[in-house]
C-alpha cells in the first residue's frame, strides 16, 4: 500500500514537473523569465553574461591602465599600459572560463528537465551572478607567472573553440543540403535549393572581386594576392568534388563553404596590421569603420557562441534517436564547454593571439599571428569539408576491398 502511494506520489510529480515546462514554452518571454527553472530562457542568460564578461575584458583593456598600475601584483610587467590591458583581459578571461568550466562540470549528464542538475542550470541566477563576480575578481590577485601560463593554455582552448564551429558549420551545412535533396522535400526545394546556390556563388565571386580591389592595390601586395587567389582555388576544388558523379553533392554544400571560406579569408586581410601600401581605405573613414568593425565582431562573436552551444546534436553517433518530452532540450555540459572554450577565444581575439603584442583601442583580432589563424582555419575548413565529401566513398570501397571472394 505504502508503495503504491509514494509511486502515485512520484508520477504526480513527474506529471506536474510536465505541465510546469508546457506552461514555460506557451508564455510570453517575460512569463518565461518569471519561472524559476527554465532551460530555454537560461541560454540567453548565459549569453548576456558572455557578452558582459567580454566587454568588461575589453574595457579593461584600452581604459583600465590607470587602474592596474595601482595593483602590486602588476607592477611587475614589463612594456608598459599595453602588458597592463593584455593581463588585464586574461584576468577577466581566467574568472570567466573557471565559472564556465564549473558549470560544465556540474552540468554534465544531464538529461532529463526534472533532475537536480537541471535546476542548478536553469535557475539559482543569484548564486550563480555573485560565484561570477568573485571569479572575475580574482584573478587580479593572483601572481603574473600564472596569468601567463593560463594565456599559453588559451591559445590551446581557442583552438578547440575554432574546431567545434568548423565542425558544427559543416554539420549544419550538410544537414540542409540532405534535407533539400530528400525525396519528402527534393520537388519543393528545387528552385529553393537553385536560387540559393546561386546566390551564394554570386556573393563569393563578388567578395574575392572586391578584395582584388581594396586589398591589392599594387603587385607588391603579393601575399594578399595569394590569400585570394588560393581561396579561389580552394573554392573551384570543392566545387569540382562535389559535383564527382561518386560524389554527387551538388552546388548548395560547396557555395555555402566557399562563403564561409571568403569570410576567413577577409577577415585574414583584415586582421593584418595597418598597411597604407595593401590597404585601400581612407584615414577619415576608418576611426569609424574600426569602431563598426569591433561592434559586428563582437555580436557575431556571442551569436556564434550561442548557436555552437546548442548545436549538440552534431558530435552525437545517433542523431534519429528519438527524443521525450522530458528530455533536455541541449546538452548543458556542451553548452558551457562552448562558452567557456569561447571566453579563451575572445581574450586571444583582444590581445592579438599574443601576450606581448600591442593592440590599440576598439581594434580586435589585429596582428600577423592572428592573420595566419584565420588562413590556417580556412585551409583546415576545406581539409575537413572535403574530407566529410569523400570519407563514406573510402570506407565503402575498404568494405568491399575486406569482403571475402
Amino acid at each position: 500500500m505504502m508503495t503504491a502511494k509514494l509511486e502515485a506520489g512520484m508520477d504526480e510529480g513527474n506529471i506536474t514537473s510536465d505541465n510546469r515546462y508546457a506552461k514555460i514554452l506557451a508564455g510570453s518571454w517575460w512569463a518565461q523569465f518569471r519561472y524559476g527553472s527554465n532551460p530555454w530562457m537560461a541560454r540567453y542568460v548565459y549569453s548576456v553574461m558572455f557578452l558582459l564578461a567580454n566587454l568588461l575584458a575589453w574595457a579593461v583593456r584600452d581604459y583600465g591602465s590607470k587602474i592596474l598600475t595601482q595593483m602590486n601584483k602588476l607592477k611587475s610587467c614589463e612594456g608598459g599600459e599595453e602588458c597592463l590591458g593584455t593581463q588585464g583581459v586574461l584576468r577577466v578571461s581566467m574568472g570567466c572560463f573557471i565559472f564556465f568550466f564549473i558549470m560544465f562540470v556540474s552540468t554534465s549528464g544531464t538529461t532529463k528537465l526534472h533532475q537536480r542538475k537541471e535546476l542548478w542550470h536553469s535557475s539559482w541566477w543569484s548564486a550563480k551572478i555573485v560565484l561570477l563576480i568573485i571569479l572575475t575578481v580574482l584573478p587580479f590577485f593572483l601572481p603574473t607567472q600564472l596569468i601567463l601560463l593560463y594565456g599559453y593554455i588559451a591559445h590551446f582552448g581557442a583552438g578547440v573553440f575554432l574546431l567545434i564551429q568548423l565542425i558544427s558549420m559543416i554539420s549544419f551545412i550538410t544537414w540542409l543540403n540532405d534535407r533539400c535533396l530528400s525525396e519528402k522535400y527534393v520537388e519543393r526545394c528545387r528552385t529553393h535549393f537553385m536560387l540559393l546556390s546561386i546566390a551564394a556563388y554570386f556573393v563569393c565571386i563578388l567578395g574575392i572581386i572586391l578584395m582584388y580591389i581594396w586589398y591589392t592595390p599594387q603587385l607588391t601586395c603579393k601575399r594578399n594576392i595569394f590569400f585570394i587567389t588560393w581561396t579561389l582555388f580552394l573554392l573551384q576544388l570543392m566545387t569540382s568534388v562535389s559535383l564527382h558523379p561518386k560524389v554527387n553533392a551538388g552546388f548548395l554544400t560547396p557555395g555555402i563553404m566557399g562563403l564561409y571560406i571568403v569570410f576567413l579569408c577577409w577577415s585574414a586581410i583584415r586582421s593584418e596590421p595597418p598597411d597604407v601600401k595593401c590597404l585601400r581605405m581612407s584615414g577619415v573613414s576608418r576611426d569609424w569603420l574600426t569602431i563598426i568593425s569591433f561592434v559586428i565582431a563582437l555580436l557575431a562573436m556571442v551569436i556564434a557562441t550561442f548557436s555552437t552551444g546548442i548545436d549538440s546534436q552534431c558530435f552525437q553517433s545517433r542523431k534519429d534517436e528519438k527524443q521525450e518530452e522530458d528530455d533536455v532540450p541541449y546538452g548543458y555540459g556542451f553548452f558551457h564547454l562552448v562558452f567557456a572554450s569561447g571566453v579563451m577565444y575572445f581574450a586571444m581575439l583582444l590581445i592579438g593571439w599574443n601576450s606581448h603584442h600591442t593592440m590599440q583601442r576598439w581594434t580586435i583580432d589585429v596582428g600577423w599571428t592572428s592573420t595566419w589563424v584565420r588562413i590556417v582555419n580556412e585551409w583546415l575548413a576545406v581539409c575537413v569539408y572535403l574530407w566529410m565529401l569523400v570519407a563514406p566513398i573510402v570506407w565503402k570501397s575498404r568494405k568491399v576491398a575486406e569482403e571475402p571472394k
